[in-house]
């Protein structure tokens, strides 16, 4: 522990300043983007836009694909520019983007709030990963980001709580929590944040993109280095599933309420914390575990893996995350959520940190944003694949909705379509008065029927390959030295 006491004390006050700022922006941000898979399919009688499966998985994936894309062009405008300047305009573009989006109802505007949203966080995303990579040396680097990536999960885990009270109230607070979290970012870079040093040129806009894109034409020549970027697109495309895929499942297949029932037996008070009014828990409050355990772990694991080669780091984590994140799926009993996420958690928290801690290392020092925007590219890809994965394959293998509907036809039955006048909540009643059900039986016979839990397997698919891909990276391709 005296190793881990002497690194924090070398960390300068920018170094905290940055990662305050993270924790700020990933509450804004989590806020949102943890109840959004819900907000965009929910039934509109519930404030919700009633989009389906299929939307979703393309609105999602595409716009945050693009914003991890945009780092390797707003990274190096922060090199440019000033790390300071690019914050604030940043922050005016999420604070703004947050508040406007529950005005908009129709998929395309959305659609475009979302993107607006998006390129607020592409110019974030970064420099705060570069003020880390700065602010840090071999010595203390895993810790550095074992702390960058803690800070993240501090505001991942505190923001699903409180949206989960205001969603219920209403959509649109949810929305305005987040416009209001990131305004506070506004006094962190102006009054606490220092620059750390960045040589800038004296350089035209258009010459300065065109030096840009010949870095990047130069950082992706080595074929080594963009076989790593794509095999780590594997790991994100199962990773985001998290926050894609297992809302819906959630919500539509785990009876939530046998896990409400037991944390009141011993504590009412904690049972309406962390439930709802009708005595189940949102999904939102369950795939939060995830940054709960990332919280309490982080700087252990981190410190258990900081002399271990960032790839076998990388190699192991992938591999207990596939096994993680695949179980989840596997069983609609609320209760395993907490070992399979806790399974997934590790893993993340022994690879995802070293994904960016490699890439820090082998980055010139004058160009530590860029090499740092780079590093989001297979992000771009997995958050992609990502959305066609939670939509059109997890729309025709486990939506409830299709399930249901294809069931009702199966029966013979005739129910009106989803409309904007008969909504998702009216078509699973009116199934229920004709099959003389409950919903909860109904969600049962439905399980049993089609086994949606079958998608976990699709998953595992992607997990492994990306596993064997990495190992055979490692040790066919690299040199020894």
């Amino acid at each position: 522990m005296s190793k881990i006491s002497k690194s924090f004390k070398k960390f300068p006050k920018t170094f905290w300043s940055a990662n305050t700022m993270e924790l700020f922006e990933r509450w804004a941000w989590y806020g949102m983007f943890m109840v959004l898979a819900l907000y965009l399919t929910g039934s509109r009688d519930e404030g919700a836009l009633g989009f389906t499966q299929s939307q979703k998985g393309i609105l999602m994936g595409t716009v945050v694909a693009i914003l991890y894309f945009l780092p390797v062009v707003t990274g190096a405008l922060a090199d440019k520019y000033g790390y300071k300047k690019v914050l604030l305009i940043s922050f005016t573009i999420l604070s703004t983007g947050y508040f406007i989006m529950p005005f908009f109802t129709t998929y395309i505007s959305v659609f475009i709030a979302f993107l607006y949203v998006a390129i607020g966080a592409a110019l974030f995303k970064p420099i705060i990963a570069a003020t880390v990579s700065q602010t840090t040396d071999d010595s203390n680097s895993s810790i550095g980001f074992g702390i960058y990536y803690m800070m993240v999960n501090i505001g991942a885990f505190i923001a699903p709580l409180i949206a989960a009270k205001l969603r219920i109230l209403n959509w649109s607070y949810v929305f305005y929590m987040s416009a209001a979290i990131i305004s506070l970012n506004f006094l962190l870079v102006l009054f606490f944040y220092k620059e750390p040093f960045v040589e800038k040129k004296k350089e035209s806009l258009s010459k300065t993109f065109k030096t840009i894109f010949n870095n990047i034409f130069i950082a992706l020549s080595d074929i080594k280095f963009v076989i790593f970027l794509i095999i780590i697109i594997g790991f994100w495309t199962m990773y985001n599933q998290l926050f894609y895929t297992l809302p819906n499942f959630i919500d539509q297949w785990v009876d939530t309420r046998v896990l409400y029932d037991s944390i009141a037996s011993f504590s009412p008070r904690l049972a309406s914390a962390v439930g709802n009014i009708h005595g189940t828990i949102n999904p939102e409050v369950l795939t939060d575990i995830d940054a709960g355990y990332i919280i309490i772990f982080q700087v252990l694991i981190s410190s258990l893996v900081m002399k271990f080669k960032p790839l076998n780091a990388m190699i192991s984590g992938f591999f207990i995350s596939t096994l993680g994140l695949s179980l989840t799926f596997a069983f609609n009993n609320p209760f395993y959520l907490f070992i399979t996420i806790l399974i997934f958690s590790v893993g993340e928290m022994s690879s995802s940190p070293k994904i960016t801690e490699y890439i820090g290392k082998i980055a010139p020092r004058d160009k530590v944003a860029l090499y740092m925007g780079c590093s989001f590219l297979p992000m771009a890809g997995g958050n992609f694949f990502a959305g066609i994965l939670s939509g059109g394959v997890y729309g025709s293998m486990s939506d409830k909705i299709t399930l249901l509907q294809r069931y009702i036809s199966e029966k013979g039955l005739s129910i009106p379509a989803i409309s904007d006048s008969f909504t998702q909540n009216d078509y699973i009643n009116r199934a229920c008065e004709l099959l003389g059900v409950d919903k909860y039986t109904l969600t049962s016979n439905l399980w049993n029927q089609y086994h949606p839990q079958r998608i976990w397997y699709v998953f595992a698919g992607i997990g492994m390959f990306t596993v064997i891909a990495l190992f055979l990276y490692d040790r066919l391709l690299l040199s020894k030295k």
